[in-house]
């Protein structure tokens, strides 16, 4: 997933300039010319990292570095200061306001890429060390009931075994994984997705996380149908993964099925998305054109995988080999066949891989789980 760095100049033509040459360099870019639009950018967005001129219109670039540094949503981003200031105090007045590093106009595309890599690398091993930046792997089904709750439960469940994961879902008005896990009044994630972007921290999300029996914690939506009426703030869910992101190693997030406007957004910022199907024509169909779909906000294949969910035994089902000509894509797991397994599990509020670790249905969440574990890692690196 290419990092996002939003660049804050009032020269336009210094924006385009340090844009193309951090696009060429790979990077997503997202622009402002004011500090207005600096922190709406900041908070919808969620940078990766901020390149801050000092000469603004409405505010200078330390009046702005400090506010960003004073809001929880975006304290922790890094700020590179790029100004054509280069008096010491300049420099010495930035690192005070809060910035990671100072640049002085102009620079060398360079010498610019070396000072942005540094900085994301350095940022990113902290929140290793710190135990931010989780990995977030996102579930999508061609269609309703092909099982992906029932995936994402069992997923989690294997991974919170050896580190601490978080199982989430985003389906207000259809939470099924609180039924599924006999926690029906968890409506945490439909809290917090009616409030105001802005006010999404870690703090307010912890608060509604809730631990199922098993130690799996969990932010679920609730089963109003109701709610099911109001479209989900795309913004608010993003903010919320990546809040969950500095809680957990992992973090599972039932989607739902099909693809809706914050479904193609959260998608795009997964590590690794599942998207998964049944051996039937039709819904192979189905998923070889939202794959596409997929593909077309920038999500590389290297970070999507194709899991069947095999039901029911039946004759008519294609054949893997075939299945995947149809994709255009590879099979990454199949989970076969296992109602009566599956019904009890339920019926006992436990993913399956916990009710009976000994089974074959186990067996195989526990392979898929270590090979989306393996393409998370190989993506991350």
């Amino acid at each position: 997933m290419a990092e996002k760095i939003l660049i804050v100049d009032d020269d336009i033509d210094s924006l385009k300039l340090i844009g193309l040459m951090l696009q060429r360099q790979g990077y997503d870019i997202v622009a402002a010319n004011n500090g207005a639009q600096a922190f709406s950018k900041a908070t919808s967005d969620r940078p990766d990292l901020i390149i801050l001129d000092v000469m603004m219109p409405d505010m200078d670039g330390y009046e702005i570095c400090r506010r960003l540094r004073a809001n929880p949503v975006t304290q922790g981003i890094p700020i590179i200061m790029f100004t054509a200031k280069t008096l010491i105090d300049d420099k010495v007045a930035g690192f005070e306001a809060g910035a990671d590093d100072y640049l002085t106009k102009p620079t060398h595309p360079a010498e610019l890429a070396s000072r942005v890599k540094a900085i994301l690398s350095r940022s990113a091993a902290q929140r290793r060390t710190t135990g931010e930046g989780g990995t977030l792997t996102a579930l999508v089904g061609v269609k309703g009931g092909v099982g992906v709750s029932t995936l994402a439960a069992n997923v989690a469940a294997v991974l919170n075994l050896k580190e601490p994961s978080i199982l989430a879902d985003i389906r207000p008005g259809q939470g099924s994984l609180g039924m599924f896990l006999n926690m029906p009044k968890s409506v945490g994630m439909s809290n917090l997705l009616a409030r105001n972007p802005n006010e999404i921290t870690a703090r307010l999300v912890e608060q509604e996380l809730v631990a199922h029996t098993s130690g799996l914690r969990t932010l679920l939506s609730s089963a109003r149908p109701q709610e099911m009426l109001t479209p989900v703030n795309a913004d608010a869910a993003s903010a919320v993964l990546k809040a969950l992101r500095s809680m957990a190693r992992h973090v599972i997030v039932d989607l739902g099925a099909g693809l809706a406007r914050h479904t193609m957004r959260l998608v795009k910022e997964a590590d690794q998305v599942v998207l998964v199907v049944e051996p039937y024509r039709y819904s192979l169909n189905m998923a070889r054109d939202t794959l596409k779909e997929i593909e077309s906000v920038g999500v590389g294949r290297g970070r999507i995988s194709v899991v069947i969910v095999t039901r029911v035994a039946s004759s008519s089902q294609v054949p893997w080999q075939e299945a995947e000509q149809i994709l255009g894509h590879e099979m990454l797991g199949i989970i076969g066949p296992a109602p009566e397994l599956a019904f009890q599990a339920i019926e006992a509020g436990f993913p399956i891989v916990l009710f009976q670790p000994a089974s074959i249905a186990t067996t195989q969440i526990n392979k898929l789980t270590e090979e989306l574990t393996a393409r998370v890692r190989a993506v991350a690196s």
